[in-house]
């Protein structure tokens, strides 16, 4: 691991470093990254495509320097420039619904209902935008945020990197409730868990996944889906990673460097739970969830019981972004900007589109018909299988 920085590190730093390495620490403000000579990306096979899908349309937002996360919501997606420009496009056409600005470079978003929009700055400014993207608040929390706004049934929820939960009204912004626990000496500074399943709040507390109550800040139940080891804090740090699969009542997600695992939010019961390292959010679809490890291997397993159904090898050391499930295929990106497309019951390719040559830095988001993925020099690319 490269060296503890200071506790002093700026804001500005974190995010750098978060979106660089996207896998870092906070140390009360701080970071730590790690600097490890990587293995030379496997190459590509050679394939007969299965299925056909083109590029259907283009934007571009500029070089991404925060962990964008995009929303999807009533046929348009939710952009943010690091610039602090956030903008509606129609999943569709890629048409602009509305432009807005934040007022300042932003360090984690989007996150919208189709109703409320919101991000958050580098200066620790939590903005609200209304359906034509007009400014309608914005309230400072006192840390730093990485992880994208939860906005649902007109309250705002954002989850500060030392994984204190700030909820708000969302049509004036007044601050309705805080939740904190005792905090661990490091943090993930990459976007964490932040969901809700019916009328419950569920969110990353490290390892554990924490059901609270959305009107009180209360908690209901709290779940361990990794239970980390290591001789320090970094080997120890397992911090869930979003966002969330969710089928059903069962949620399932990753612990950082340590465990996927499922559970029942429903009963707040631990499902099942498998030793496996990596940093990136899976996928899933209603029978099986996907993950790549740490070396990019893939792994499928059965999302009732976590039985292995298979595994991929093809893609070892290619930078993969976040995975999406649609359909009967997971879609991907990787670090030379290829979108793939494999086969949910084999793993086996099926279709290899291609984007700017940069990394694919957003897990896939989909609107109807419409995928459409990020690359690091902002590229907006919307794909659709024919």
């Amino acid at each position: 691991m490269s060296r503890l920085r200071s506790r002093r590190a700026t804001l500005g730093r974190l995010v750098a470093a978060a979106v660089a390495v996207g896998a870092a620490v906070a140390v009360g403000g701080g970071l730590a990254g790690c600097a490890a000579d990587k293995p030379e990306p496997k190459p590509l096979e050679t394939f007969e495509p299965k299925i056909s899908g083109r590029q259907v349309w283009l934007d571009q937002i500029g070089t991404v320097r925060f962990p964008l996360v995009p929303a999807a919501r009533d046929g348009s997606f939710f952009l943010a420039h690091s610039d602090g420009t956030v903008r509606a496009l129609v999943a569709e056409t890629g048409r602009e619904v509305w432009r807005a600005d934040a007022g300042a470079e932003i360090s984690a978003g989007v996150g919208s209902d189709g109703r409320f929009t919101s991000v958050v700055t580098r200066g620790n400014e939590v903005v609200a935008f209304d359906t034509q993207g007009a400014t309608l608040w914005r309230k400072r929390v006192p840390s730093a945020v990485v992880s994208p706004p939860l906005v649902a049934g007109e309250r705002i929820f954002v989850m500060t990197v030392d994984r204190v939960v700030h909820a708000f009204d969302a049509l004036d912004g007044r601050r309705l409730w805080v939740y904190q626990k005792a905090g661990d000496p490091l943090t993930l500074a990459q976007p964490g868990v932040l969901a809700t399943y019916r009328n419950t709040l569920l969110s990353g507390q490290g390892p554990r996944l924490a059901a609270l109550d959305p009107t009180a800040g209360t908690l209901s139940w709290d779940v361990a889906l990794a239970s980390p080891r290591g001789t320090n804090e970094v080997e120890r740090l397992a911090d869930l990673v979003g966002p969330p699969v969710r089928q059903g009542s069962r949620y399932c997600a990753r612990a950082f460097q340590s465990a996927v695992a499922c559970v029942d939010a429903e009963r707040g019961t631990l499902l099942w739970t498998r030793n496996f390292g990596g940093s990136r959010a899976l996928a899933g679809d209603a029978e099986r969830l996907f993950g790549a490890d740490a070396s990019d291997r893939i792994t499928a397993w059965r999302a009732d019981t976590g039985d292995v159904l298979w595994t991929n090898e093809k893609f070892m050391h290619r930078g993969l972004s976040g995975m999406l499930a649609v359909g009967p295929v997971v879609v991907f990106g990787d670090l030379d900007g290829y979108v793939h497309f494999v086969s949910t019951t084999t793993g086996e390719t099926q279709l290899r589109l291609v984007t700017d040559g940069t990394p694919v830095v957003t897990t896939p988001m989909v609107s109807g018909s419409t995928v459409m993925m990020v690359t690091r020099d902002g590229g907006v690319f919307a794909f659709r299988q024919n």
